[in-house]
């Protein structure tokens, strides 16, 4: 049995699709209630990443688990107790979604030093491990749904900086790929785009989709900050717009892993935003 946490969320939920497609016996966990239509026979519970003794329950039995970084409330998590307990529980693979940020922000408390902890207990656990760092999610670009649907607007800083945004959904079939299969034990994968996209063509990517022009609006960097600190920790927005106004040589790397494991190139965003444009009509 495959146990995936996260599993509500923008990687968790094609990743369930495409174990229980595969035949897998999978377990589909997350901290809140969900009402998530999950494919027929996938067993849904509810554990905390914040409170290890909760994944008990929904351990037993497994034999690979998909661990999600905790995202804004990675600072709450305890590694070591959650690695801890999935060994106890018999798994005997760890597959931890990580980001490019523990190597290219180590600095960061946000990206760096939380996700390093992480990682690091993932490592001397003595499973098998992979771990998956990707960059910017194509996803994000969520936070512009409610313009987009009102004002056929989209406001964000940094407009011609590009980065190499990934589609979830690629993640998702790399992680499948590490869950299921021999061979990933002991790889650090690094997961982008196939190109560098700029939130100005990422703006006109879901204009063309929708089929109508969106007008893109270039905020300061201190308008996107007060904009993002009312929905993500302080610590985190900071990095996060130094990642999108400043990339390194290394954040604008594009990196071949997820062919070599998947056996196709990854998605662009415009293709991201075609299969998701019902969410900005």
């Amino acid at each position: 049995m495959i146990v995936v946490t996260g599993a509500t969320g923008n990687v968790g939920r094609p990743l369930v699709q495409a174990l229980a497609a595969a035949g897998g016996q999978v377990t589909a966990v997350s901290r809140r209630v969900s009402d998530a239509v999950l494919p027929e026979g996938v067993r849904y519970l509810q554990a905390d990443l914040t409170a290890p003794e909760s994944l008990r329950p929904v351990l037993d039995g497994a034999d690979a688990l998909f661990l999600h970084d905790g995202g804004p409330s990675a600072h709450l998590l305890s590694p070591q107790d959650i690695v801890d307990v999935a060994k106890v529980s018999g798994v005997r693979r760890i597959v931890l979604l990580s980001s490019i940020g523990v190597v290219t922000r180590p600095e960061s408390e946000s990206h760096g030093g939380m996700g390093r902890a992480i990682e690091d207990a993932v490592r001397q656990s003595d499973l098998d491990w992979t771990i998956l760092r990707p960059g910017g999610f194509n996803s994000n670009a969520y936070a512009w749904i409610e313009t987009v649907r009102t004002q056929r607007t989209v406001a964000a800083p940094f407009g011609e900086v590009g980065i190499p945004t990934i589609d979830p959904a690629d993640i998702a079939e790399v992680a499948a790929a590490a869950l299921r299969d021999n061979g990933h034990a002991g790889q650090v994968y690094e997961l982008t785009g196939p190109a560098l996209s700029t939130p100005r063509q990422r703006a006109e990517a879901i204009g063309d989709a929708l089929g109508e022009p969106i007008r893109f609006i270039e905020q300061t960097r201190d308008e996107a900050r007060t904009q993002m600190v009312q929905f993500m920790p302080e610590v985190v927005v900071d990095t996060t717009l130094d990642v999108l106004g400043e990339p390194t040589p290394a954040e604008l790397r594009i990196s071949p892993d997820v062919e070599q494991v998947i056996g196709r190139a990854p998605h662009t965003f415009a293709d991201w935003a075609i299969r998701n444009i019902a969410a900005f009509k």
